[in-house]
């Protein structure tokens, strides 16, 4: 007896996060049916406060989808990112050589907009989804239940991060993980204090630091701290005294909204698939936030499977589909080997305690000669305005 379902729809998206709205619109847009399910309310996932430096790619993908306003309306002023070593500013002097379109746009903003569009036109997205489970995934019809209710559908969509319900959906010896984790971690703070001077990143012998806007009254923090440290072992005072020391000047200060552990890890799940669920973002794979690349890989999955979604509905070739996961791989490890440069670039340029003096001086011979290139150095003023 076929099961019995309340909806139906050819594409059910779990998560309402970047890669979740980005797709669910992509598909509108492509007259494919879909449904959103998000276990959090609307005001929660849209203040949740990330990073959003939009790749030139990012950028031009959702002005070809006729999305180009998701990126506009974005109330938060633009800082001049700066990079410091050992205290010194460094020049950050590029030139737009290479029609680069990247911006900066918060992760609420873009959430914020993606969901006013994708509202607006009509898309199904239900909030406070609470008890997501997939059932079928193997077979050619999928039921997405949570609550009283069960959507049948053709497709799974798993945008719902790395701890969410849909890899973990999916019969063990199936996925191949692929890891690297990093020596130290970051404490991460977000403190009310306004877009100012210094901001951006610094490299110190105490460790790395940041100092990046994420809104008119909100910046946040970053300090490299050992493995094993705990969020309490930073009260306020440690916090804006070791800032203050790694950019070697007078920092402002604010108060602590809050303050959290993050683990440095590179990540990487093959195949990003299983039957009839599919992979995109944080799901899938992540980088470290040092990279500010995680939103990027996120919306090349979206565009890919939107793709492969179209054809496969429109006209019947499941070409595309068959190769999403070798597709986005392909993307997703040119990615991954930059983050893990980037990342291991700026710390052992800084503290010798995991690499040591050798190692240091070798980072730091690159990053001069990435300074003097104006290319290469459009890179450091986007990680110094957006580190994710």
């Amino acid at each position: 007896m076929a099961d019995m379902t309340d909806d139906n729809t050819t594409v059910v998206i779990v998560g309402a996060g970047v890669a979740g709205l980005t797709l669910g619109n992509f598909l509108l847009r492509g007259g494919i049916g879909c449904i959103i399910v998000e276990k959090h309310s609307r005001e929660y996932v849209e203040q949740r406060q990330r990073a959003g430096t939009i790749d030139t790619r990012g950028v031009r993908m959702y002005r070809a989808w006729g999305l180009g306003e998701v990126l506009d309306g974005n109330p938060i002023p633009e800082a001049e990112g700066g990079f410091y070593i050992d205290g010194q500013e460094m020049a950050l002097d590029f030139e737009d050589d290479e029609g680069s379109e990247s911006l900066y746009c918060p992760q609420s903003v873009l959430v914020r907009n993606l969901t006013d569009v994708f509202l607006r036109d009509g898309g199904d997205l239900r909030y406070s989804a609470a008890g997501v489970t997939l059932d079928g995934i193997g077979g050619a019809n999928p039921v997405v239940r949570y609550g009283d209710v069960a959507i049948g559908c053709s497709y799974v969509a798993g945008c719902d991060g790395y701890h969410g319900v849909s890899r973990a959906s999916i019969p063990d010896g199936v996925l191949t993980r692929y890891s690297y984790d990093y020596p130290y971690s970051w404490l991460s703070v977000l403190a009310a204090v306004p877009a100012t001077r210094p901001s951006g990143m610094a490299i110190h012998s105490r460790g790395l630091a940041g100092l990046i806007p994420r809104g008119a009254e909100l910046s946040r923090i970053y300090l490299q701290c050992p493995l094993g440290d705990t969020a309490a072992q930073w009260p306020a005072e440690r916090i804006w005294s070791e800032l203050e020391a790694r950019f070697g000047t007078a920092v402002p200060t604010g108060e602590i909204v809050d303050k959290r552990i993050v683990a440095l890890r590179n990540v990487v799940h093959e195949p990003m698939e299983h039957g009839r669920l599919y992979l995109l973002g944080d799901a899938a794979h992540i980088v470290p936030p040092m990279s500010a690349k995680g939103i990027n890989l996120a919306l090349n999955d979206a565009e890919v499977f939107a793709r492969a979604i179209i054809e496969q509905v429109g006209k019947g070739d499941s070409g595309l589909l068959d190769e999403y996961s070798a597709t986005c791989l392909g993307h997703i490890w040119n990615y991954q080997a930059f983050a893990t440069w980037i990342t291991e670039t700026m710390h052992n340029a800084g503290d010798t305690t995991y690499a040591g003096e050798f190692r240091k001086q070798v980072a730091r011979a690159e990053l001069q000669r990435q300074f003097a290139s104006p290319a290469a150095n459009r890179l450091f003023a986007e990680l110094a305005a957006g580190t994710n």
